[in-house]
């Protein structure tokens, strides 16, 4: 119940945020509206239509209503309604996000384990190298490299693009996303080697661990039993904010691909100057980003029982 308030306020707070950034970029939303030589009663017009002719605290009352109702309003450009548009652009956003994850924490659990126990061994040593290069080099430089060796070169899959009827065949969508969700979980996996290797070696220099082999278990037991679910809590936080990343990083990557997605949508309306798109591909965001911050603190919790000690202690 605490984190969840917290979460309540944490959202208001980025929806304040959020509608005064906007409104402080320069130029009215309502030029959007208005052709070269408008006169002053098509601007006043304009201006009335959007709103922004309104003092900034009924503005902000109606932006925030707006936004309890899921309301995005209108696009400016299209006059089609925002909501429908950012849930179609979600349904590709979303896949190459969490299969990406998937993926990249599959490949990453065992190399970054590996990695630590190992460490004094070649491969282990090896698996830590590869993972700082592949944190060093730029996410759009490997979208690139398989786009020329499996796109260009082995025809494998197509360079980009994404099909005209979408889900509804999903053997053309998984081809049109296999490039873009190998390039992030490239990425992203060694990222996560490095953290995972970490924490496994704080893990490993653990006196439960030395307490756990002197009783009789084996080093793999051992393991298993108490280093897993120690060496997790910190994973976890470190796997919520890949994941929000991830989605707010989608941008580059849809557009190496010329996905239709959510990054896409909101570099559109930023060069349409359309406020409604960009307003409401924002919100979503960051309402995205809190919620899968704020299942990676429950996770903790429900993972490590100290942490919920800790709260009852600190209430009594």
């Amino acid at each position: 119940m605490r984190r969840t308030a917290i979460l309540i306020v944490s959202i208001l707070i980025a929806a304040m945020v959020l509608f005064l950034f906007l409104r402080l970029l320069p130029g009215d939303p309502a030029n959007a509206l208005l052709s070269v030589g408008a006169d002053p009663e098509q601007i006043e017009a304009a201006r009335r239509q959007v709103g922004s002719n309104l003092p900034l605290s009924q503005q902000f009352l109606q932006f925030l209503y707006a936004l309890i109702r899921f309301d995005f309003g209108q696009s400016f450009v299209s006059q089609a309604p925002v909501l429908p548009e950012i849930v179609r652009r979600l349904s590709v956003t979303l896949p190459v996000t969490v299969m990406s994850f998937l993926i990249a924490v599959t490949i990453a659990l065992p190399l970054g384990i590996i990695a630590a126990v190992k460490s004094n061994r070649w491969y282990g040593s090896v698996i830590s190298t590869v993972s700082q290069l592949g944190i060093a080099v730029p996410v759009f430089w490997i979208g690139i490299l398989l786009i020329t060796v499996f796109a260009v070169n082995l025809r494998l899959f197509p360079s980009g693009g994404f099909p005209a009827r979408g889900w509804q065949r999903p053997d053309a969508a998984f081809q049109a996303l296999a490039l873009p969700i190998a390039t992030i979980a490239i990425v992203m996996s060694a990222s996560l080697i490095r953290y995972i290797r970490s924490a496994a070696q704080d893990v490993l220099g653990g006196d439960y661990l030395r307490t756990s082999r002197a009783l009789g278990a084996s080093f793999p037991q051992a393991l298993i039993k108490h280093g897993i679910r120690n060496g997790s809590v910190p994973v976890i936080s470190i796997m919520g904010i890949e994941l929000a990343s991830t989605l707010l990083g989608a941008v580059v990557v849809e557009r190496v691909f010329s996905l239709p997605g959510l990054g896409s949508m909101l570099l559109l309306g930023i060069e349409q100057r359309d406020y409604p798109n960009v307003q409401g591909v924002l919100v979503i965001s960051t309402l995205i980003v809190l919620v899968v911050g704020f299942l990676a603190d429950i996770t903790q919790r429900l993972v490590d029982p100290r942490l919920r000690s800790q709260i009852v202690g600190g209430r009594g």
